[in-house]
């Protein structure tokens, strides 16, 4: 059970350090899909609502705030995800950009299937793209890391359906884990509907003690390359080269090291 607490925002729209966005939206904060390796529960660490995954604070003045213009993409969400299942019943996200300015350049990501539900309010805007975050995940290895999450295929069917109605999508491809995910792999899977792609390589340090240990325990060779510069900077190498051969629209390799880096192929 998800302890949704409710409050009242001062503000909906917030500066951000993201790539190519300059402000991000949160209506909500926590996350009912519980990622085990989730950089969020990093960030929200200071919150004493208890595990990750089990509270989702709800900001129920969020689309009163979004009505004046903000100039500047807008990222949604860093702290959430938009489309987590109470969004079925809250609608939180709907109303949000049902109140937005529709000039506003906006950018949401999601794990999600749901997002097929607001279509028809996308196309109001002038500016949109639509991310699904892919991995291939399936088995025990979902089960483990993303156990509340819809499965591959839902985001792939979601990825095609985005496609066919004209919205401009996008691939972020996450964690990014050498022996677990398949960039390329992932990328010759879905690039005949896809627009373009982000590759994001996990947050070690931000993922926690409880994943870093799992990830040792069950694929020492990953922790091995993820926690040594050295061999992580040879194997990112080899992927932009993969990718470099796949001849798809790539905007950046984001790696999480002492700071943010992005490597353009």
């Amino acid at each position: 059970m998800v302890k949704i607490i409710k409050t009242r925002a001062k503000k909906i729209f917030t500066p951000t350090k993201i790539p190519g966005a300059k402000w991000v939206a949160n209506q909500y904060v926590g996350c009912e899909h519980a990622c085990k390796y989730c950089y969020a529960k990093f960030v929200c660490k200071w919150k004493k609502y208890g595990e990750w995954g089990r509270w989702v604070e709800v900001k129920e003045n969020a689309s009163q705030l979004t009505r004046h213009f903000v100039k500047g993409k807008v990222y949604m969400s860093s702290l959430s995800d938009a489309y987590q299942p109470l969004e079925e019943k809250l609608l939180l996200t709907k109303n949000v950009l049902q109140s937005m300015d529709k000039r506003v350049e906006l950018s949401i990501l999601t794990k999600s299937d749901l997002v097929l539900r607001d279509i028809e309010l996308f196309k109001r805007f002038r500016t949109i793209e639509i991310g699904l975050t892919i991995n291939g995940f399936d088995g025990r290895l979902k089960k483990d890391l993303e156990p509340f999450f819809p499965h591959h295929e839902s985001r792939i069917y979601a990825l095609k359906v985005l496609n066919e109605e004209k919205i401009p999508n996008y691939g972020f491809i996450s964690p990014t884990i050498p022996g677990i995910v398949d960039v390329e792999s992932l990328v010759e899977e879905t690039k005949d509907f896809v627009d373009k792609y982000w590759i994001e390589f996990l947050n070690l340090r931000a993922s926690g003690k409880d994943f870093r240990n799992w990830l040792i325990d069950n694929f020492p060779e990953s922790y091995s390359i993820m926690s040594d510069y050295e061999k992580l900077n040879a194997f990112v190498s080899g992927v932009i080269e993969g990718l470099k051969r796949l001849d798809v629209r790539v905007e950046g390799v984001v790696l999480h090291l002492k700071k943010w880096e992005i490597r353009r192929l």
